[in-house]
């Protein structure tokens, strides 16, 4: 769901009856706000505390214990303020050649002055992992609930609903965060699995294309400390890759409350260069 462009004024309403679905939500849940931290035992509090979230380290899939990893910047193309933008190294066996082929030509495009696109720039939904990005800007913060964990970014705001001990649909709808569905295991991690996901979103800010076959495990486990997340991502897409592949991701915890940020009444372009339009919507969804 794309928010319409809101006068400033009308931040209040839409911030007020995000607040109000989540507390109704809880409601018929037969929980409250209050009570949902208290997971029961055997069960991680990824919830934590009253204005802490999870912030990312650094903008790029880290590699996998073992085993083939996620694409990552072309040694030819260091990454640094000069080039904006990341240059895939489309070497990477786990691509195929028409992956490879799409790649080569976003690469030329940034080594020729131009942009390499990244949903958050024009509002956009991230798709699933590309979401794991987002907590390097604005942090992820987690509602639990006994049936359903709705993951949170302020930016956008981008929600994602993960649904527990539940089957995959027989047919999910292709949409940009996929069907998402989860359970607990070891009384530390949050294993969510995803399918469904629109081929117009991205692997990752590589721009690492994918088929509507694209299937996301995401392992989030929480340290004894409680104070750190790691995040292990395993991809599986035969229609894009060669094989089945997976990368990490870290996370520590901040204290920083959760906000409204509309994307899109704070993303103009300013610079005028050519970029996709940012989602609008004709009319208000409620």
């Amino acid at each position: 769901m794309f928010a319409p462009h809101w006068p400033a004024s009308g931040r209040v309403t839409f911030c007020a009856v995000f607040v109000t679905g989540v507390l109704l939500a809880a409601s018929a849940d037969s929980v409250t706000l209050a009570a949902a931290a208290n997971v029961g035992p055997g069960i991680p509090d990824f919830e934590i505390g009253e204005d802490m979230g999870w912030h990312e380290f650094g903008d790029m899939l880290l590699p996998p214990p073992s085993g083939p990893g996620p694409v990552t910047q072309d040694p030819k193309y260091p990454f640094n303020f000069r080039l904006n933008y990341r240059v895939a190294d489309t070497s990477n066996p786990i691509l195929q050649p028409w992956a490879a082929e799409q790649m080569e030509k976003a690469n030329a495009a940034v080594l020729a002055g131009g942009i390499g696109f990244r949903p958050r720039e024009r509002c956009l939904p991230g798709g699933v992992p590309e979401f794991d990005f987002y907590a390097r800007v604005e942090e992820y913060y987690f509602l639990q609930t006994p049936r359903e964990i709705t993951l949170l970014n302020s930016g956008g705001p981008e929600i994602r609903h993960i649904y527990l001990n539940v089957p995959h649909s027989a047919n999910p709808k292709i949409s940009w965060y996929g069907e998402s569905v989860g359970h607990y295991e070891g009384g530390d991690t949050l294993v969510v699995d995803t399918i469904g996901l629109s081929p117009k979103s991205y692997v990752d800010d590589f721009r690492t294309p994918h088929t509507d076959k694209l299937h996301v495990v995401e392992r989030f486990k929480l340290s004894a400390d409680r104070n750190n997340l790691e995040l292990l991502i395993t991809v599986d897409d035969p229609g894009a890759f060669t094989r089945q592949w997976s990368a990490m991701q870290r996370f520590d915890l901040r204290k920083r409350p959760l906000t409204e940020s509309v994307c899109a009444e704070n993303n103009e372009n300013f610079f005028h260069y050519a970029q996709p339009p940012m989602p609008t919507a004709s009319k208000p969804d409620f």
